[in-house]
Protein backbone atom coordinates (compact mmCIF):
# COMPACT_ATOMS: atom_id res chain seq x y z
CA UNK A 1 0.00 0.00 0.00
CA UNK A 2 1.04 3.61 -0.61
CA UNK A 3 -0.66 6.65 0.88
CA UNK A 4 -0.74 9.02 -2.08
CA UNK A 5 -1.42 8.95 -5.80
CA UNK A 6 -2.04 11.56 -8.45
CA UNK A 7 -5.67 11.02 -9.42
CA UNK A 8 -6.88 12.10 -12.84
CA UNK A 9 -10.26 12.91 -11.34
CA UNK A 10 -12.27 14.12 -14.31
CA UNK A 11 -11.90 10.99 -16.51
CA UNK A 12 -12.52 8.80 -13.48
CA UNK A 13 -15.73 10.53 -12.50
CA UNK A 14 -16.91 10.42 -16.14
CA UNK A 15 -16.26 6.69 -16.20
CA UNK A 16 -18.19 6.20 -12.99
CA UNK A 17 -21.00 8.40 -14.24
CA UNK A 18 -21.38 6.13 -17.28
CA UNK A 19 -21.73 3.13 -14.96
CA UNK A 20 -24.33 4.91 -12.83
CA UNK A 21 -26.24 6.06 -15.90
CA UNK A 22 -26.52 2.47 -17.14
CA UNK A 23 -28.32 1.33 -14.00
CA UNK A 24 -31.96 0.34 -14.33
CA UNK A 25 -33.85 2.11 -11.50
CA UNK A 26 -36.82 -0.23 -11.99
CA UNK A 27 -34.84 -3.19 -10.64
CA UNK A 28 -35.21 -4.15 -6.96
CA UNK A 29 -32.48 -2.59 -4.84
CA UNK A 30 -30.55 -5.82 -4.32
CA UNK A 31 -30.57 -6.76 -8.00
CA UNK A 32 -29.54 -3.25 -9.00
CA UNK A 33 -26.51 -3.39 -6.70
CA UNK A 34 -25.55 -6.85 -7.92
CA UNK A 35 -25.60 -5.58 -11.50
CA UNK A 36 -23.50 -2.57 -10.56
CA UNK A 37 -20.93 -4.74 -8.77
CA UNK A 38 -20.40 -6.78 -11.94
CA UNK A 39 -19.91 -3.73 -14.13
CA UNK A 40 -17.79 -1.80 -11.61
CA UNK A 41 -15.40 -4.71 -11.07
CA UNK A 42 -15.10 -5.27 -14.82
CA UNK A 43 -14.40 -1.59 -15.55
CA UNK A 44 -12.25 -0.56 -12.57
CA UNK A 45 -11.08 -3.73 -10.84
CA UNK A 46 -7.69 -3.74 -12.53
CA UNK A 47 -6.82 0.01 -12.30
CA UNK A 48 -7.89 0.08 -8.63
CA UNK A 49 -6.01 -3.16 -7.84
CA UNK A 50 -9.10 -5.01 -6.67
CA UNK A 51 -8.60 -8.76 -6.36
CA UNK A 52 -12.25 -9.57 -5.71
CA UNK A 53 -15.49 -8.05 -4.49
CA UNK A 54 -18.71 -9.17 -2.88
CA UNK A 55 -22.07 -7.78 -1.82
CA UNK A 56 -23.93 -8.53 1.41
CA UNK A 57 -27.57 -7.61 2.04
CA UNK A 58 -29.15 -7.06 5.45
CA UNK A 59 -31.67 -9.54 6.76
CA UNK A 60 -33.46 -9.62 10.12
CA UNK A 61 -30.44 -10.40 12.32
CA UNK A 62 -27.44 -10.53 10.00
CA UNK A 63 -26.05 -9.95 6.50
CA UNK A 64 -26.38 -12.53 3.75
CA UNK A 65 -24.00 -12.95 0.81
CA UNK A 66 -25.74 -11.91 -2.42
CA UNK A 67 -22.96 -11.70 -5.01
CA UNK A 68 -19.21 -12.38 -5.34
CA UNK A 69 -16.90 -11.62 -8.27
CA UNK A 70 -13.17 -11.98 -8.85
CA UNK A 71 -10.48 -14.24 -7.42
CA UNK A 72 -11.52 -15.93 -4.16
CA UNK A 73 -9.28 -18.78 -3.06
CA UNK A 74 -11.60 -19.72 -0.18
CA UNK A 75 -15.35 -19.99 0.19
CA UNK A 76 -16.97 -16.90 1.65
CA UNK A 77 -19.37 -17.22 4.58
CA UNK A 78 -22.99 -17.02 3.45
CA UNK A 79 -24.04 -15.12 6.59
CA UNK A 80 -22.11 -12.51 8.63
CA UNK A 81 -23.02 -11.13 12.06
CA UNK A 82 -23.89 -7.47 11.69
CA UNK A 83 -22.74 -6.76 15.25
CA UNK A 84 -19.13 -7.83 14.49
CA UNK A 85 -16.40 -5.18 15.09
CA UNK A 86 -15.44 -4.64 11.42
CA UNK A 87 -19.03 -4.06 10.42
CA UNK A 88 -19.50 -1.62 13.30
CA UNK A 89 -16.55 0.40 11.96
CA UNK A 90 -18.16 0.51 8.56
CA UNK A 91 -21.51 1.64 9.99
CA UNK A 92 -19.75 4.47 11.84
CA UNK A 93 -17.60 5.72 8.94
CA UNK A 94 -19.66 4.51 5.92
CA UNK A 95 -16.34 3.59 4.29
CA UNK A 96 -13.49 1.77 6.01
CA UNK A 97 -10.22 0.39 4.65
CA UNK A 98 -8.58 -2.47 6.56
CA UNK A 99 -4.95 -2.42 5.46
CA UNK A 100 -3.59 -4.77 8.14
CA UNK A 101 -5.19 -8.26 8.22
CA UNK A 102 -3.65 -9.01 11.63
CA UNK A 103 -5.17 -5.96 13.29
CA UNK A 104 -7.84 -6.61 15.91
CA UNK A 105 -11.31 -6.21 14.40
CA UNK A 106 -10.23 -6.63 10.79
CA UNK A 107 -12.34 -8.90 8.54
CA UNK A 108 -9.41 -11.28 8.05
CA UNK A 109 -8.77 -11.55 11.79
CA UNK A 110 -12.42 -12.50 12.32
CA UNK A 111 -12.46 -15.01 9.50
CA UNK A 112 -14.76 -12.98 7.28
CA UNK A 113 -12.10 -12.57 4.62
CA UNK A 114 -8.83 -14.53 4.53
CA UNK A 115 -6.94 -11.88 2.55
CA UNK A 116 -4.30 -9.22 3.08
CA UNK A 117 -6.38 -6.06 2.83
CA UNK A 118 -9.96 -5.07 2.21
CA UNK A 119 -12.29 -2.07 1.99
CA UNK A 120 -15.96 -1.97 2.97
CA UNK A 121 -18.70 0.56 2.22
CA UNK A 122 -22.25 0.58 3.52
CA UNK A 123 -25.31 1.84 1.64
CA UNK A 124 -28.82 2.63 2.80
CA UNK A 125 -30.43 2.51 6.22
CA UNK A 126 -32.06 -0.20 8.28
CA UNK A 127 -33.65 -2.55 7.43
CA UNK A 128 -32.32 -2.43 3.84
CA UNK A 129 -28.60 -1.83 4.28
CA UNK A 130 -26.09 -3.33 1.87
CA UNK A 131 -22.34 -3.69 2.25
CA UNK A 132 -19.78 -3.89 -0.54
CA UNK A 133 -16.54 -5.64 0.39
CA UNK A 134 -13.48 -5.26 -1.86
CA UNK A 135 -10.37 -7.44 -1.56
CA UNK A 136 -7.23 -5.50 -2.44
CA UNK A 137 -4.18 -6.65 -4.36
CA UNK A 138 -0.64 -5.26 -4.15
CA UNK A 139 -0.23 -1.78 -5.58
CA UNK A 140 -3.40 -0.14 -4.29
CA UNK A 141 -3.21 3.45 -3.02
CA UNK A 142 -5.21 4.93 -0.16
CA UNK A 143 -5.98 8.26 -1.88
CA UNK A 144 -7.24 6.67 -5.08
CA UNK A 145 -9.30 4.05 -3.25
CA UNK A 146 -10.80 6.63 -0.88
CA UNK A 147 -11.71 8.95 -3.76
CA UNK A 148 -13.31 6.25 -5.89
CA UNK A 149 -15.21 4.34 -3.22
CA UNK A 150 -16.54 7.52 -1.60
CA UNK A 151 -17.81 8.54 -5.03
CA UNK A 152 -19.41 5.12 -5.53
CA UNK A 153 -21.03 5.20 -2.10
CA UNK A 154 -22.49 8.69 -2.48
CA UNK A 155 -23.65 8.32 -6.07
CA UNK A 156 -25.22 4.89 -5.54
CA UNK A 157 -26.88 6.22 -2.41
CA UNK A 158 -28.59 8.94 -4.43
CA UNK A 159 -29.99 6.31 -6.78
CA UNK A 160 -31.51 4.37 -3.91
CA UNK A 161 -33.62 7.35 -2.88
CA UNK A 162 -37.33 6.95 -3.56
CA UNK A 163 -37.84 6.99 -7.35
CA UNK A 164 -40.81 9.30 -7.07
CA UNK A 165 -38.68 12.04 -5.56
CA UNK A 166 -35.65 11.55 -7.77
CA UNK A 167 -37.61 11.32 -11.00
CA UNK A 168 -39.64 14.50 -10.70
CA UNK A 169 -38.55 16.44 -13.78
CA UNK A 170 -41.04 19.18 -13.08
CA UNK A 171 -39.51 19.86 -9.68
CA UNK A 172 -36.02 19.77 -11.17
CA UNK A 173 -36.96 22.20 -13.93
CA UNK A 174 -38.47 24.62 -11.43
CA UNK A 175 -35.31 24.51 -9.32
CA UNK A 176 -33.11 25.27 -12.32
CA UNK A 177 -35.35 28.02 -13.67
CA UNK A 178 -35.29 29.76 -10.31
CA UNK A 179 -31.48 29.82 -10.25
CA UNK A 180 -30.04 30.18 -13.72
CA UNK A 181 -29.67 33.46 -15.58
CA UNK A 182 -31.04 33.85 -19.10
CA UNK A 183 -28.32 36.21 -20.33
CA UNK A 184 -25.03 37.74 -19.28
CA UNK A 185 -24.97 41.11 -17.49
CA UNK A 186 -23.36 44.17 -19.04
CA UNK A 187 -19.78 44.73 -17.90
CA UNK A 188 -17.88 47.82 -19.04
CA UNK A 189 -15.20 47.10 -21.64
CA UNK A 190 -16.31 43.52 -22.30
CA UNK A 191 -18.67 41.70 -24.65
CA UNK A 192 -20.17 38.53 -23.11
CA UNK A 193 -22.39 35.80 -24.53
CA UNK A 194 -23.66 32.60 -22.89
CA UNK A 195 -25.87 29.62 -23.63
CA UNK A 196 -26.71 26.25 -22.06
CA UNK A 197 -28.53 23.41 -23.85
CA UNK A 198 -29.61 20.40 -21.71
CA UNK A 199 -29.39 16.98 -23.31
CA UNK A 200 -32.64 16.01 -21.58
CA UNK A 201 -35.52 17.93 -20.03
CA UNK A 202 -33.31 18.84 -17.09
CA UNK A 203 -29.53 18.93 -17.22
CA UNK A 204 -26.63 19.31 -14.84
CA UNK A 205 -24.79 22.23 -16.47
CA UNK A 206 -24.98 25.81 -15.25
CA UNK A 207 -23.48 29.25 -15.65
CA UNK A 208 -23.78 32.21 -13.31
CA UNK A 209 -22.52 35.78 -13.00
CA UNK A 210 -21.83 37.90 -9.93
CA UNK A 211 -21.59 41.70 -10.07
CA UNK A 212 -19.21 42.98 -7.38
CA UNK A 213 -18.89 46.70 -6.69
CA UNK A 214 -19.36 47.52 -10.35
CA UNK A 215 -15.68 47.10 -11.24
CA UNK A 216 -15.45 43.32 -10.99
CA UNK A 217 -17.51 40.45 -12.44
CA UNK A 218 -17.63 36.88 -11.16
CA UNK A 219 -18.12 34.17 -13.79
CA UNK A 220 -19.01 30.57 -12.95
CA UNK A 221 -19.54 27.56 -15.21
CA UNK A 222 -20.21 24.08 -13.84
CA UNK A 223 -21.05 20.54 -14.84
CA UNK A 224 -22.91 18.41 -12.30
CA UNK A 225 -23.08 14.65 -12.63
CA UNK A 226 -26.34 13.11 -13.71
CA UNK A 227 -29.71 14.52 -14.70
CA UNK A 228 -33.13 15.09 -13.15
CA UNK A 229 -33.82 16.14 -9.59
CA UNK A 230 -30.48 14.99 -8.02
CA UNK A 231 -28.49 17.04 -10.55
CA UNK A 232 -30.79 20.05 -10.14
CA UNK A 233 -30.39 19.90 -6.36
CA UNK A 234 -26.63 19.68 -6.71
CA UNK A 235 -26.61 22.72 -9.02
CA UNK A 236 -28.77 24.56 -6.49
CA UNK A 237 -26.33 23.79 -3.68
CA UNK A 238 -23.27 24.82 -5.71
CA UNK A 239 -24.76 28.06 -7.06
CA UNK A 240 -26.13 29.03 -3.65
CA UNK A 241 -22.84 28.19 -1.93
CA UNK A 242 -20.82 30.24 -4.39
CA UNK A 243 -23.15 33.22 -4.07
CA UNK A 244 -23.03 33.16 -0.28
CA UNK A 245 -19.24 32.85 -0.18
CA UNK A 246 -18.76 35.64 -2.69
CA UNK A 247 -21.21 37.97 -0.94
CA UNK A 248 -19.30 37.48 2.30
CA UNK A 249 -16.07 38.30 0.43
CA UNK A 250 -14.29 35.13 1.50
CA UNK A 251 -11.05 34.25 -0.26
CA UNK A 252 -11.62 32.05 -3.30
CA UNK A 253 -9.73 29.02 -2.01
CA UNK A 254 -11.68 29.17 1.26
CA UNK A 255 -15.01 29.37 -0.61
CA UNK A 256 -14.15 26.24 -2.60
CA UNK A 257 -12.82 24.35 0.43
CA UNK A 258 -16.06 25.01 2.31
CA UNK A 259 -18.26 24.33 -0.73
CA UNK A 260 -16.58 20.96 -1.21
CA UNK A 261 -17.33 19.96 2.38
CA UNK A 262 -20.99 20.99 2.02
CA UNK A 263 -21.47 19.03 -1.20
CA UNK A 264 -19.66 16.00 0.25
CA UNK A 265 -22.10 15.92 3.17
CA UNK A 266 -25.15 16.26 0.93
CA UNK A 267 -27.44 13.22 0.85
CA UNK A 268 -29.67 13.91 -2.17
CA UNK A 269 -27.28 14.53 -5.04
CA UNK A 270 -24.81 12.71 -7.26
CA UNK A 271 -22.20 14.53 -5.21
CA UNK A 272 -19.61 15.48 -7.78
CA UNK A 273 -19.43 18.56 -9.93
CA UNK A 274 -16.71 20.34 -11.90
CA UNK A 275 -16.64 24.14 -11.57
CA UNK A 276 -14.68 26.97 -13.12
CA UNK A 277 -14.99 30.28 -11.29
CA UNK A 278 -13.16 33.49 -12.15
CA UNK A 279 -13.24 37.10 -10.97
CA UNK A 280 -12.66 39.51 -13.84
CA UNK A 281 -11.55 43.10 -13.31
CA UNK A 282 -12.09 45.98 -15.73
CA UNK A 283 -8.31 45.98 -16.27
CA UNK A 284 -8.57 42.46 -17.73
CA UNK A 285 -6.97 40.76 -14.73
CA UNK A 286 -8.55 37.39 -13.94
CA UNK A 287 -8.22 35.44 -10.70
CA UNK A 288 -9.70 31.96 -11.01
CA UNK A 289 -10.05 28.43 -9.65
CA UNK A 290 -10.60 25.43 -11.90
CA UNK A 291 -12.11 22.60 -9.84
CA UNK A 292 -11.73 19.66 -12.23
CA UNK A 293 -13.49 21.46 -15.09
CA UNK A 294 -12.84 21.33 -18.82
CA UNK A 295 -9.96 23.86 -19.05
CA UNK A 296 -11.12 27.26 -20.37
CA UNK A 297 -9.11 28.69 -23.27
CA UNK A 298 -7.75 32.24 -23.27
CA UNK A 299 -6.99 33.59 -26.75
CA UNK A 300 -4.63 36.56 -26.92
CA UNK A 301 -4.90 39.07 -29.80
CA UNK A 302 -1.37 38.05 -30.83
CA UNK A 303 -2.42 34.48 -31.52
CA UNK A 304 -1.37 32.73 -28.29
CA UNK A 305 -3.69 30.33 -26.47
CA UNK A 306 -3.51 29.70 -22.72
CA UNK A 307 -5.26 26.81 -20.97
CA UNK A 308 -6.56 27.72 -17.49
CA UNK A 309 -5.89 24.59 -15.41
CA UNK A 310 -4.96 25.82 -11.95
CA UNK A 311 -7.29 24.87 -9.11
CA UNK A 312 -7.92 21.36 -7.86
CA UNK A 313 -10.09 18.26 -8.20
CA UNK A 314 -13.84 17.99 -8.81
CA UNK A 315 -16.07 19.02 -5.91
CA UNK A 316 -17.76 16.43 -3.73
CA UNK A 317 -16.12 12.97 -3.64
CA UNK A 318 -13.47 13.75 -1.01
CA UNK A 319 -14.33 15.19 2.42
CA UNK A 320 -11.24 17.40 2.36
CA UNK A 321 -9.88 18.90 -0.86
CA UNK A 322 -7.55 21.87 -1.29
CA UNK A 323 -7.79 24.44 -4.06
CA UNK A 324 -5.40 27.14 -5.24
CA UNK A 325 -5.87 30.26 -7.33
CA UNK A 326 -4.66 30.84 -10.85
CA UNK A 327 -3.96 34.18 -12.51
CA UNK A 328 -4.46 35.30 -16.11
CA UNK A 329 -5.12 38.45 -18.12
CA UNK A 330 -7.50 39.18 -20.98
CA UNK A 331 -5.81 41.78 -23.19
CA UNK A 332 -7.81 44.16 -25.42
CA UNK A 333 -9.05 42.07 -28.32
CA UNK A 334 -8.54 38.85 -26.37
CA UNK A 335 -11.23 36.20 -25.86
CA UNK A 336 -11.96 33.77 -23.01
CA UNK A 337 -13.95 30.65 -23.88
CA UNK A 338 -15.40 28.52 -21.07
CA UNK A 339 -17.36 25.40 -22.00
CA UNK A 340 -18.47 22.05 -20.61
CA UNK A 341 -17.57 18.58 -21.87
CA UNK A 342 -20.79 18.35 -23.86
CA UNK A 343 -19.26 20.48 -26.60
CA UNK A 344 -15.72 19.09 -26.95
CA UNK A 345 -16.92 15.50 -26.40
CA UNK A 346 -19.71 15.64 -28.98
CA UNK A 347 -19.24 12.72 -31.38
CA UNK A 348 -19.77 12.23 -35.09
CA UNK A 349 -21.11 9.01 -36.58
CA UNK A 350 -17.61 7.49 -36.55
CA UNK A 351 -17.30 8.09 -32.81
CA UNK A 352 -14.72 10.90 -33.13
CA UNK A 353 -14.85 13.80 -30.67
CA UNK A 354 -15.50 17.38 -31.81
CA UNK A 355 -12.43 18.16 -29.72
CA UNK A 356 -10.56 21.16 -28.49
CA UNK A 357 -8.61 21.73 -31.70
CA UNK A 358 -11.77 22.36 -33.74
CA UNK A 359 -12.99 24.75 -31.07
CA UNK A 360 -9.68 26.65 -31.19
CA UNK A 361 -9.81 27.00 -34.99
CA UNK A 362 -13.35 28.39 -34.85
CA UNK A 363 -12.37 31.06 -32.33
CA UNK A 364 -9.25 31.98 -34.30
CA UNK A 365 -11.27 32.19 -37.52
CA UNK A 366 -13.69 34.60 -35.82
CA UNK A 367 -11.05 36.90 -34.35
CA UNK A 368 -12.57 40.35 -33.98
CA UNK A 369 -16.15 39.08 -34.11
CA UNK A 370 -18.64 39.68 -31.32
CA UNK A 371 -18.91 37.23 -28.43
CA UNK A 372 -22.36 36.21 -29.67
CA UNK A 373 -20.99 35.47 -33.15
CA UNK A 374 -18.21 33.30 -31.68
CA UNK A 375 -20.70 31.44 -29.48
CA UNK A 376 -23.08 30.86 -32.38
CA UNK A 377 -20.26 29.59 -34.61
CA UNK A 378 -19.12 27.06 -31.99
CA UNK A 379 -22.61 25.71 -31.35
CA UNK A 380 -23.43 25.53 -35.05
CA UNK A 381 -20.19 23.72 -35.88
CA UNK A 382 -20.60 21.24 -33.02
CA UNK A 383 -24.20 20.54 -34.00
CA UNK A 384 -23.23 19.98 -37.64
CA UNK A 385 -20.31 17.77 -36.56
CA UNK A 386 -22.83 15.44 -34.93
CA UNK A 387 -25.00 15.49 -38.08
CA UNK A 388 -27.74 17.50 -36.34
CA UNK A 389 -28.40 14.65 -33.89
CA UNK A 390 -29.60 15.53 -30.37
CA UNK A 391 -26.91 16.43 -27.86
CA UNK A 392 -25.51 13.41 -26.01
CA UNK A 393 -24.57 15.54 -23.01
CA UNK A 394 -25.50 18.97 -21.68
CA UNK A 395 -23.65 21.68 -23.64
CA UNK A 396 -22.78 25.03 -22.06
CA UNK A 397 -20.63 27.86 -23.38
CA UNK A 398 -19.61 31.29 -22.11
CA UNK A 399 -17.60 33.62 -24.35
CA UNK A 400 -15.96 36.73 -22.88
CA UNK A 401 -14.28 39.17 -25.26
CA UNK A 402 -12.38 42.24 -24.12
CA UNK A 403 -13.14 45.16 -26.39
CA UNK A 404 -10.38 47.07 -28.11
CA UNK A 405 -10.38 50.85 -28.69
CA UNK A 406 -11.64 50.49 -32.26
CA UNK A 407 -14.13 47.63 -31.90
CA UNK A 408 -16.43 48.37 -29.00
CA UNK A 409 -19.52 46.59 -30.26
CA UNK A 410 -21.35 46.66 -26.91
CA UNK A 411 -20.69 49.82 -24.87
CA UNK A 412 -21.85 49.58 -21.27
CA UNK A 413 -25.17 51.31 -20.53
CA UNK A 414 -25.07 54.64 -18.64
CA UNK A 415 -24.55 54.32 -14.92
CA UNK A 416 -23.15 50.78 -15.08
Amino acid sequence: MTTSSRIDAKPLYRRLDALFGALDPKKPQGRLLESFLDQFFLALGEPLHLRAACLYGERRDDFQLLKAVGDFSMTLPEIVDRESPPFQLVYRHRLYVFSDPSAQGSPAALGILPYAASALIVLGRRPLRHIFMFVLSDGWTMEELDFTLNTVRSALGSRLVDERVRGSFQQAAEIQQSLLMEEAPAFAGFDIACRSIPAEEVGGDFFDFYAMNGDMLGIAVGDASGHGLPAALLVRDVVTGLRMGIEKEFKLAHVFDKLNRVIHRSTLSSRFVSVFYGELEESGSLIYINAGHQPPLLFSPGGGIESLNTGGTVIGPLPEAKFRRGFARIDPGGTLVVCTDGIVERRNRKGDFFGEERLKKIVETHAGATAEAVLEAIFSSALAFGKERPWEDDATLVVVRRLGQKTEEKPAPPGR
